[in-house]
Order: C-alpha cells, then sequence, then structure tokens
C-alpha cells in the first residue's frame, strides 16, 4: 500500500516564557548597587507554513507532537533571557486545520496559502529592575514567565486540482491520466488498481523551450466509486472530498460495460449523496475504450441519452479524441 495520508491528528504547545531574575549589582565599588535583574525571554510559537512539494500528510504520522521552545530565564547584570525558537510544522497545499474534539475548522489552507502562527508564546516574566521605586530602591520581586498555549489539531488534505476524474473502477481514469500528465499512476486490468490519488500536469500550448507560453491544468485521479459507495460499498466516499476544489470534473463512462447508460446517473447521485456542491460544477461527459469492436454506437446512444451533457468519445489505446479533450479542459479551466 502506497505511503499515502490525508489525516493525521496532532499536538502542538507553544513555548513558555521565561522566568524574570531577582538580582543586585555587585561591583567592587558600588557596594549597594541597585537592582540588576533582567527580563525573560518570550516564548516560541507554532506556525504552519505550506510547502508545495509536500503531497500528504505522511510526516505527520511520524511526528505527532510540535513544541515550541520556552524563553530563557532572565539573569543579572541586566541580561535579558533569549528567546525561544518558533516551531514550523510544514503542510501541503489544501491542508485544513480542525480542533480535534469538536471538529471545528480553524484555517484552510486552500483559502489562506501564507505562513500562519496559530499560538503564540508565554511572555517572559519582568526581572526586578521594573520594581524600582523610590520607597523601594531594593526590589526582591521578579515575574515567572507566562505559560504556553497547548491544542490538539486534527489535520485533513483537500489535494488541490483543476479537473477531477470520476467513474467506476477500471473505466480508464488512470490510463487517460497517465496519458495526458507525467504522472505514472498504477495500470491494471482489474478493478480497484486506484487506491489512493494520483496528480499529474497537463501541459497546454507550450513550445519546448518556451518557459513563457501555455499554462499548467492539474488532473486529480480519485480511487473508483460503485454503486452504494454512500453507504460505504468500496472505498465509499473516503477521497471524494479530494475533487471539492476543482474547478471541474470528468466523468468517465466505459463503453465496454453493460451498464454504460446508467453509470452517469449512478455516478452523479453518490456525488450528491457526499455533496451536492460537487453536481454544480461544470462537467464533461466521457465514453471511453471507443477502439473495442463492442463499443461500436454506444458513444451515440450514451450521448442521447445524455442530452443535457457534453458527451465526448475517447480512446487511450488508440489516441482518439485526446488532442480536443486536452482543449477541452483548458475551457473548463477558464
Amino acid at each position: 500500500m502506497e505511503k499515502f495520508a490525508d489525516e493525521a491528528v496532532i499536538e502542538v504547545s507553544s513555548g513558555s516564557g521565561g522566568n524574570g531574575c531577582a538580582a543586585f549589582r555587585r561591583e567592587k565599588y558600588v557596594p549597594r548597587g541597585g537592582p540588576a535583574g533582567g527580563d525573560g525571554g518570550r516564548g516560541g510559537d507554532v506556525v504552519f507554513t505550506v510547502r508545495r512539494n509536500l503531497r500528504t500528510l505522511s510526516h505527520l504520522r511520524y511526528k505527532q507532537s510540535f513544541k515550541a521552545e520556552n524563553g530563557h530565564d532572565g539573569e543579572g547584570g541586566g541580561r535579558y533571557g533569549r528567546n525561544g525558537e518558533d516551531v514550523l510544522i510544514p503542510l501541503p497545499p489544501g491542508s485544513l486545520i480542525r480542533d480535534a474534539g469538536s471538529g471545528e475548522l480553524i484555517r484552510d489552507f486552500g483559502k489562506n496559502p501564507e505562513d500562519w502562527i496559530f499560538l503564540k508564546g508565554g511572555n517572559g516574566g519582568w526581572g526586578n529592575i521594573h520594581f524600582k521605586s523610590s520607597v523601594n530602591q531594593a526590589p526582591r520581586k521578579a515575574l515567572p514567565g507566562k505559560s504556553g498555549e497547548f491544542r490538539r489539531l486534527k489535520v485533513e488534505l483537500e489535494i488541490m486540482a483543476d479537473i477531477g476524474f470520476v467513474g467506476f473502477p477500471n473505466a480508464g481514469k488512470s490510463s487517460l491520466l497517465e496519458k495526458l500528465t507525467n504522472a505514472r499512476p498504477r495500470i491494471a486490468p482489474y478493478p480497484f488498481t486506484t487506491k489512493i490519488p494520483n496528480l499529474g500536469v497537463l501541459t497546454l500550448g507550450r513550445s519546448r523551450g518556451d518557459d513563457d507560453e501555455g499554462r499548467d491544468i492539474i488532473l486529480a485521479d480519485i480511487p473508483g466509486l460503485i454503486e452504494g459507495a454512500s453507504e460505504g460499498a468500496g472505498l465509499g466516499h473516503r477521497f471524494l472530498r479530494h475533487i471539492s476544489r476543482t474547478a471541474a470534473l470528468a466523468f468517465l463512462v466505459d463503453l465496454s460495460e453493460d451498464n454504460y447508460l446508467k453509470a452517469f446517473d449512478i455516478l452523479l447521485k453518490e456525488l450528491e449523496s457526499f455533496s451536492p456542491e460537487l453536481t454544480e460544477k461544470k462537467r464533461l461527459v466521457l465514453g471511453t475504450k471507443r477502439d473495442l469492436a463492442e463499443t461500436e454506437g454506444r458513444l451515440e446512444e450514451l450521448a442521447a441519452a445524455l442530452p443535457g451533457e457534453q458527451v465526448r468519445g475517447i480512446s487511450v489505446f488508440s489516441g482518439e479524441g485526446l488532442a480536443e479533450l486536452a482543449n477541452l479542459f483548458g475551457e473548463l479551466c477558464r
């Protein structure tokens, strides 16, 4: 099984502030020196940062506790304690942070990809130099540092892609992804070959050696659905959230299967049971495996059965319809 992780529970703590120091000047010619205790340093913060080279949350499975450094205590001679180091927690684009107990959404890094300070470190305590007054020339009072904060979080990943592939197992989603992009998903002639989401980059309108023209479209292939996925059949709905951010969906219908006329309606129903918003996205219906003899005439029948949909036929084996499809994907993402 591939090391893919799209959920993790972690514990994070900001650093406590260092304690203030109660000290006095003790020099040869200053027998009654005043207070000279420095302040404690501030505790480190908990900071989340988005790293585009990350694709999963697997690194959070190996390390689940993150603690920023405590601030250092103040010292005599008016020396302040050093501030604690922040703890940086890297996340892939599209990550969500929720409270582990209530499930409340705290931060969506798909909408806000900037570095974010989640928990502030505690302030350092004051040294006794702050408490000198006309009536108290030798204060022995110093304050302890403020404690840091602790939270238990659930981190979820929603893959960032432009177009998501939806279809039954073995409908040709992974083969299409491999043909159009640089992705190399596992492909085999049996159902449920794809067990994790796969991403690929489709490059449009760019000449070789010219980095200033064209654009990239990210395609996402998720594990196949089957009827009853909303009740947990097959791999269920576990991976459907990975197409929730896409601009459009491509429904792949295997024209060689007996249920090819019902497939789109079944898939649409399963998506609606997961999130009605998915059914409102721009979409395209692709009849696959056009090179097979038994599919002759079936694309026309599928198009007639879905008069309100944009239906196209393709064959990954022969290349039929793939050039047009790449352009259609570009139009869907405008």
